[in-house]
């Protein structure tokens, strides 16, 4: 990477081409392979993350049996590229993703999971939670 260049400085560019191809932008479904998985819509970019998301799992299995481990680094890569494409469809940027990490930061993950089951409790019908 370029000295220069931070991973919050690669990211927003990325999201910026990424905006760039959104339908309502002008984005060209036939020229560009993000416009065309938002110009199908949730379903087809949605279905993309799922399957990156296996293809990460399978080459994080694949490393705990002597795998190439940067296969994980290349399927993250395309997990995180597809995810950003779900971003820009809602209106979301990766700064919103990072001010959340950094909301969590310092916060014990079970401790985080114990208030979302409390904020979830209180927010139910009746203050139940199934």
């Amino acid at each position: 990477m370029n000295a220069d260049k931070n991973s919050a400085d690669s990211l927003a560019a990325l999201a910026s081409v990424i905006e760039s191809r959104l339908p309502a932008r002008g984005g060209n479904p036939d020229a560009s392979y993000v416009a065309r998985l938002l110009h199908k819509g949730p379903d087809t970019f949605l279905k993309k993350i799922g399957e990156e998301a296996t293809e990460v799992v399978m080459a994080a299995k694949d490393a705990d049996h002597g795998g190439d481990k940067s296969k994980i680094v290349y399927e993250v890569a395309d997990l995180w590229f597809h995810t950003m494409i779900a971003l820009a469809h809602y209106g979301l940027t990766p700064a919103d993703v990072v001010a959340e990490l950094d909301r969590r930061a310092g916060t014990s993950g079970i401790e985080e999971k114990a208030l979302r089951k409390v904020q979830a409790r209180e927010s139910a019908p009746g203050g139940v939670v199934s």
